[in-house]
C-alpha cells in the first residue's frame, strides 16, 4: 500500500451560518482527531488535489471550533471571518499530509489506492477494473470498466466484500444483472 504525500480527510458541503462556520462532509474514519481544536488543515481545490501557490486564499487553516452535526461536522476555522468568505468554499476538500494519517486496517484501503484495482465476483470471476469514483449522497460509487462497457457498484457491504490489497482486487457480490453480464441468477432450462 502507498501512503500518498496528502490524504482528503474533509469535504466542505457548504457554508453554515452567518460567522464563517462550514458544514464539513468528514472522508475519515478519524474524524475527531482530524478536526480537533487547533488542527491545521491543508486547503485543496474541488478535484482534490492542494490549492496551487498562485491561487488566492490561505494554503492552510486551523480548526477553531468543530461540533459534529447530521453525519457531518460544523467547523469554524480561524481564516474564515464570516458568511460572505465561507461561501467561497463550498465543494473544497480538506487534506492532511499522509505521514499524519494512520494507515487503514485489514480490509480498508484509501480512495487513491481503489482507482486501477481489479474486481472480481466472490467466484472468481474476472469483472474489470475500477476507474472512477464518484461521491454521491448515499456514499460512494465505482465506476467499472467491463468487458461490455462501464459499470457503476456501491463500495459498501454486501456489494463490496472484501479489498485485497495484495492482489489489488475487490470482491464483489453484486445481485443478479446488475453488471449486464448474462448473469440473471435464473438457471437454464431444459
Amino acid at each position: 500500500m502507498t501512503v500518498p504525500a496528502h490524504v482528503i480527510v474533509g469535504r466542505v458541503r457548504r457554508a453554515h451560518g452567518i460567522r464563517g462556520e462550514l458544514v464539513v462532509e468528514a472522508l475519515t474514519d478519524d474524524a475527531e482527531a482530524q478536526f480537533a481544536v487547533g488542527r491545521r488543515l491543508l486547503v485543496g481545490t474541488i478535484t482534490g488535489e492542494l490549492l496551487p501557490p498562485d491561487a488566492p486564499g490561505p494554503r492552510a487553516v486551523t480548526v477553531r471550533r468543530a461540533t459534529p452535526f447530521k453525519g457531518g461536522w460544523i467547523v469554524r476555522f480561524t481564516e474564515i471571518p464570516d458568511r460572505t468568505a465561507a461561501e467561497l468554499w463550498r465543494d473544497r476538500y480538506l487534506l492532511v499530509p499522509g505521514a499524519e494519517v494512520a494507515l487503514p486496517a485489514s480490509g480498508e484501503v484509501f480512495y487513491h489506492d481503489l482507482i486501477g484495482m481489479r474486481v472480481e465476483r466472490i467466484d472468481g470471476r474476472d469483472v474489470g477494473r475500477v476507474v472512477a469514483l464518484y461521491e454521491v449522497p448515499q456514499g460512494v460509487l465505482i465506476e467499472v470498466e467491463t468487458p461490455r462497457g462501464l459499470a457503476m457498484l456501491p463500495y459498501h457491504p454486501p456489494m463490496v466484500v472484501h479489498a485485497d490489497l495484495a492482489r489489488s482486487t475487490l470482491i464483489v457480490d453484486p445481485p443478479p444483472g446488475l453488471l449486464d453480464d448474462g448473469d440473471t441468477g435464473d438457471e437454464p432450462s431444459e
